[in-house]
């Protein structure tokens, strides 16, 4: 939907939800597996492709197309996939353009499952995985192969917030002719739009800001209507990591307040990153909203803001974080990220503990690395419970 060209409206107005046989305001849950045909030419038609319409719910379903069509006009693709998990989304999307003997090219800080999906996985396949650090692109540049069919990226990187040039990594993407996937869950499309930079696919783990209250799991694909088809008619139809209408329900309910939760989130976390460079126990702030950030320029040509986590390192090691921890009470001790309450948690020992250590600290992943994903609460009572830990785990 084009009507609108302002992000917020579209936000709210291009489920079109409405537009049902009953005229519901919300696009209904159709909660259902299969679908009925007239008749059995019309559901001869509909598997040839020669007819639109349903078939059966691991193939496709009205509440998962309102949200499909949104998030595509969102990201500024031409066709998305709901998936069952940020996890379905990414496997779904890079094991489409990888066949044995082709290689990757990753970011060596991602999600600490995505890493092991790269690192353990693929290799059983005879798919060759190359972690390199891309904050500089001359480390991708060189582990370029003729084999090389996708590069795939995390901007800002689980958890150091380390950012990737998207437009230059497009450029030589484009080169080699691998396809580039961004995951772009951090930032959400309201921050951050990878597609206009030039990136074939965007994921998401929409379980995080898209769905935005914890209540949900759920990914994301969004890319030119070529990719996803491909996509939906092979890893997605026949691996089957596929969204539940109830799920697509309430993403297409939070993507209604996206833009006022980001604005909110932004606002704070950029006061908690501020309170936080300050505190003397805290050794270094990461948080592209920082002007001390190294890639703080980047972060302002490339996102509309700052985003709403932070990663910092305590004085103390492994033993601070994990103290610090025990100490918070208003912030909850959880992982995941993207809801409504601020979350906190020691990577080290939670979200990449499947890291092998060596590679997790040559990432930058510390043992005293704590990740907050600041939430809507009141800044001054974050900031307030920060200040009681950190003086409580001295």
């Amino acid at each position: 939907m084009k009507k609108y060209q302002d992000f917020a409206t579209r936000a709210i107005h291009s489920d079109e939800g409405h537009k049902n046989e009953l005229g519901a305001l919300r696009t209904p849950i159709y909660q259902s597996s299969t679908f009925v045909f007239d008749n059995v030419q019309q559901g001869a038609n509909r598997f040839a492709g020669e007819e639109e319409g349903y078939i059966y719910t691991r193939l496709g379903n009205p509440t998962q197309a309102d949200l499909e069509k949104q998030i595509a006009d969102l990201e500024g693709g031409e066709a998305a996939i709901a998936t069952a998990s940020g996890m379905a989304a990414t496997s779904a999307a890079v094991l489409q353009f990888l066949s044995a003997g082709d290689h990757l090219i990753a970011s060596d800080t991602l999600y600490g499952c995505t890493h092991s999906f790269f690192e353990e996985m693929l290799p059983r396949w005879n798919i060759e995985v190359s972690f390199v650090d891309m904050t500089d692109l001359n480390n991708v540049r060189k582990a370029a192969q003729n084999s090389t069919k996708v590069i795939f990226a995390e901007t800002p990187a689980n958890p150091t917030l380390d950012l990737v040039d998207i437009a230059e990594l497009a450029k030589i993407s484009d080169d080699i002719s691998s396809r580039l996937i961004i995951d772009n869950t951090f930032m959400t499309p309201y921050l951050q739009r990878p597609l206009e930079m030039g990136a074939d696919i965007v994921i998401h783990s929409a379980t995080k800001y898209i769905g935005g209250h914890g209540d949900t799991i759920a990914g994301l694909i969004i890319g030119s209507e070529e990719d996803i088809i491909e996509i939906r008619e092979s890893t997605i139809k026949d691996i089957g990591g596929i969204i539940a209408p109830f799920n697509a329900f309430l993403l297409l309910r939070g993507i209604k307040t996206l833009c006022i939760r980001m604005d909110r989130i932004c606002k704070n976390t950029r006061k908690v990153a501020e309170y936080l460079n300050a505190h003397p126990r805290v050794i270094e702030v990461y948080y592209p909203g920082l002007t001390s950030h190294p890639q703080h320029e980047l972060a302002k040509r490339q996102m509309e803001d700052f985003g709403g986590i932070i990663a910092f390192e305590l004085e103390g090691g492994f033993t601070a974080g994990r103290n610090l921890m025990n100490e918070v009470e208003l912030c909850v001790l959880a992982v995941s990220l993207g809801d409504v309450d601020t979350l906190i948690q020691h990577p080290a020992s939670m979200t990449h503990y499947v890291v092998p250590e060596e590679e997790r600290l040559e990432a930058g992943i510390t043992d005293s690395l704590v990740r907050i994903s600041v939430g809507l609460e009141s800044v001054d009572d974050i900031i307030a419970d920060l200040d009681q830990a950190l003086e409580a785990c001295h």
